[in-house]
């Protein structure tokens, strides 16, 4: 028996997590539960972070967490309990299956069957945000090399497991070098350890073209936070409906088990919503806690449902549909048809299945780093950046020289072009006069100069080499 943790959440998630709790049931799941309360009713209590230490530790107790859908109240700070869960508990993986239910679900892709494997800790989820001037606002995108080797090899370990032949990455490293390039770089690294499983790379945004328009070329993908993301869900709603898949998020501990579509707050509590999401997520859940007969019974009563066209209204269609049905009456039909397969769709078969056991990292020896510049970012309201340059280099900074200006990326000093557009976001690098290495000491004396020429400094960027190798960005243009 298995102690799990339940959070029934927000809008309609009480009725789709009661349905799959009692199809677990029904069909003689080995758990016990613990329920907690998270979402809109606490961050409207006052506590900001959409739960209370009591119910951490319980999810941390009991490390198998099956949540459905929560509402975060926008504006007030409130930050994303979906986000915050899976970075406190180093929840690093997120897998979502998005498989074609063909002819039974209406879909353009009838071979389909992919698995999304999104970095789910880091990248532009960090969450760290600035408005730095009256035009411009920044956030970090924060890519970490423990990062990109825990979920490559994690894509690759699943894609072993379930002898699947492919594994695909997808990055914006022809723009984004230096993060989404560490990305790629890893993947090509760690794709040699699996000289069986195939290894692609694909810039994301023809790869997501490619999987709206082809998917059936993919098998399994691996991708940073934010793709993964928007491309799972594109994915999902491909195959007939978001409202059809469930995800898990897989940590070293502890894990959680969702579905990936929101709280539908509009048709709360109206016997309306499918569960199939959380279902599914119900699942992955069994499989990962070792009860893959019980997962592998649900499966194919879920898959003979489908197909004998008891459908919830989200997938009804009355050219492949025979019976349109609530929640309730879609949970009974499940239950129904427990201990039988479908007869067309590919029964579940989930031998492979369990817990994927992963190496800890290992942290490699450091670099040689050495200080080879520094990018100075001003809040300044001229649109000409040629006075700019001009004031500072009437200020007699010894030792150091101004080699570059730009404006939201495009180098606009020296030689820019007056058709450039400019906000009041600058960055000035500098850099030694002799190129050779700077000093603390040297940025301090810098911004001294600067600031007593009533420059704000809002933010400086130094500028490293790792092994002799500049690792940082150019300007665009330079």
């Amino acid at each position: 028996m298995t102690k799990i943790t339940i959070a029934k959440g927000d809008g309609i998630g009480p009725e789709i997590m009661n349905a799959t709790l009692e199809i677990l049931n029904a069909a003689g799941a080995r758990i016990e539960t613990d329920e907690i309360e998270i979402g809109e009713k606490v961050y409207l209590s006052g506590n900001t972070s959409g739960i209370s230490d009591e119910s951490w530790d319980i999810v941390r107790r009991n490390k198998i967490f099956l949540k459905a859908p929560i509402t975060t109240p926008q504006g007030g700070g409130y930050k994303s309990l979906n986000v915050s869960t899976r970075k406190f508990l180093g929840l690093y993986a997120n897998v979502r299956p998005c498989i074609s239910l063909h002819p039974f679900v209406e879909t353009k892709h009838p071979k389909m069957d992919i698995v999304i494997i999104r970095e789910n800790e880091e990248d532009l989820y960090a969450g760290i945000e600035h408005q730095q001037t009256d035009e411009v606002v920044q956030c970090l995108k924060l890519i970490s090399r423990p990062g990109c080797e825990k979920i490559v090899r994690y894509a690759f370990e699943f894609a072993k497991q379930q002898n699947r032949k492919k594994v695909t990455c997808f990055t914006k490293d022809n723009i984004m070098k230096q993060t989404d390039g560490l990305f790629h770089e890893v993947f090509n690294e760690i794709a040699k350890e699996y000289p069986e499983i195939q290894n692609e790379h694909w810039i994301v945004d023809i790869g997501a073209a490619k999987v709206a328009d082809t998917p059936q070329v993919f098998d399994v993908i691996v991708m940073p936070n934010l793709y993964g993301d928007i491309i799972s869900d594109i994915a999902a709603q491909i195959t007939g409906s978001v409202g059809l898949a469930g995800s898990s998020n897989i940590g070293e501990e502890c894990s959680m088990f969702e579905a990936i579509h929101g709280t539908a707050p509009d048709i709360g509590g109206k016997n309306i919503a499918n569960p199939s999401g959380l279902l599914q997520g119900a699942i992955m859940m069994l499989n990962h806690i070792g009860q893959s007969d019980i997962a592998e019974k649900i499966q194919n009563a879920w898959l003979k449902t489908i197909e004998d066209g008891i459908h919830t209204s989200d997938i009804y269609n009355e050219d492949t549909s025979k019976q349109k049905v609530g929640t309730k009456e879609f949970t009974k039909a499940v239950i129904n048809n427990l201990g039988l397969k479908p007869s067309i769709l590919i029964s579940a078969n989930f031998t492979n299945s369990g817990e994927i056991k992963m190496p800890k990292y290992i942290r490699r020896a450091p670099s040689k780093k050495e200080l080879v510049g520094v990018d100075m970012f001003t809040h300044w309201g001229d649109t000409d950046p040629n006075i700019l340059a001009e004031k500072i280099n009437s200020l007699g900074i010894k030792n150091l020289e101004l080699s570059m200006i730009t404006n939201r990326g495009i180098k606009v000093w020296p030689n820019g072009f007056k058709e450039t557009f400019c906000t009041d976001h600058w960055r000035c690098r500098f850099k030694k006069e002799d190129n050779s290495m700077m000093s603390n000491k040297d940025i301090i004396d810098l911004l001294e100069k600067l600031n007593n020429e009533n420059l704000e400094i809002i933010k400086t960027e130094n500028l490293y080499s790792f092994d002799g190798k500049n690792a940082f960005s150019l300007g665009q243009g330079q």
